[in-house]
């Protein structure tokens, strides 16, 4: 039941998403998207991309290395 609950929710807002997008598209389809308007959108998600891989990337190495680690000195004393 509790499944349920949060499945049926999340469907109806995946429905309700699906049907704004394809209305606004649609709706907004008269002029289209410039040659330039497609490098921009394209390189946005590039830099997106790699921006996150970067930031995921600096994550990993920090655990990986002891950074994250308490120092030992930094802390209070129990």
């Amino acid at each position: 039941m509790r499944k349920l609950l949060i499945l049926v929710p999340l469907f109806a807002l995946l429905a309700v998403s699906l049907w704004f997008a394809a209305a606004a598209w649609l709706h907004f389809d008269n002029g289209g998207i410039p040659f330039y308007g497609y490098v921009a959108i394209v390189g946005g998600v590039v830099m997106s991309l790699l921006v996150g891989g970067g930031l995921m990337a600096l994550v990993f190495y920090s655990s990986r290395h002891g950074y994250d680690d308490l120092s030992g000195g930094d802390g209070p004393q129990a």
